[in-house]
């Protein structure tokens, strides 16, 4: 692996080239302002890492001697407590504390939602983490009062196709919005199924050369059908 030296920490290369010529890219962060930052936290946080780890390993350590020299005695969960105490494992509960935060982007700091992070190189983790998320938006619509009541789109205990119809509309309209899937128009490369035994019902898109899989927006009300979903193809 190549390195390059940058503000006095040595950065695998593919990764320093990442960040330079994409990461930052349409950004109005200078490369050598990221890095000379980046290297401070370094090391900032470096030396509290570190001595953070050597306490769990200590504390390791003791709680693993505690336990071979009390291996086949009667369990004194007491005694094991004020042990876990008396090593640091276990503390006070603390008193009431506020805590205010500054330079925090609203998707965290004021806006509900599903915080996800997943490696963008495994297409197969990427599309279920998408699919969690339409899924988790359509089953918002149908449960909510999202979408009226009105017109025969009651909620239920099982699957109410007319109210169903009306949440594939509104999430069709929200995602093709948000992020339309370039080269298919509206319309094209949905499939529409209702679910055995169990009403579901499902939209699905095709992506093609992307790890052989296809998403699938999937809305269930009926047991046994899982939210959300990938498709082989």
């Amino acid at each position: 692996m190549d390195y390059v030296e940058h503000a006095g920490i040595r950065v695998a290369k593919p990764l320093y080239e990442f960040v330079n010529n994409e990461a930052l890219s349409g950004t109005s962060i200078h490369a050598d302002v990221f890095w000379k930052g980046f290297a401070g936290l370094l090391h900032d946080l470096a030396p509290r890492c570190a001595a953070l780890l050597a306490t769990r390993d200590r504390i390791q350590a003791q709680i693993d001697a505690w336990h071979l020299a009390n291996k086949g005695k009667p369990a004194d969960m007491e005694g094991y407590l004020n042990f876990l105490r008396g090593i640091g494992y276990l503390v006070e509960e603390p008193a009431s504390v506020a805590v205010s935060t500054s330079n925090v982007d609203p998707e965290i700091a004021t806006l509900a939602g599903p915080q996800l992070v997943v490696p963008v190189t495994n297409a197969r983790y990427a599309l279920n983490a998408a699919n969690a998320r339409w899924g988790s938006l359509y089953d918002a619509l149908y449960g909510t009062d999202a979408i009226p009541e009105d017109g025969g789109a009651t909620r239920g205990r099982g699957y109410n196709k007319v109210r169903g119809d009306k949440v594939v509309a509104k999430g069709r309209e929200i995602l093709n919005g948000a992020a339309p899937l370039a080269g298919q128009p509206s319309g094209c490369g949905r499939v529409f199924g209702e679910g055995r035994g169990t009403g579901g019902v499902a939209e699905g898109r095709r992506v093609d050369g992307v790890d052989g899989l296809s998403p699938v927006r999937r809305l269930s009300r009926g047991p046994g059908v899982a939210v959300g979903g990938v498709a082989e193809t």
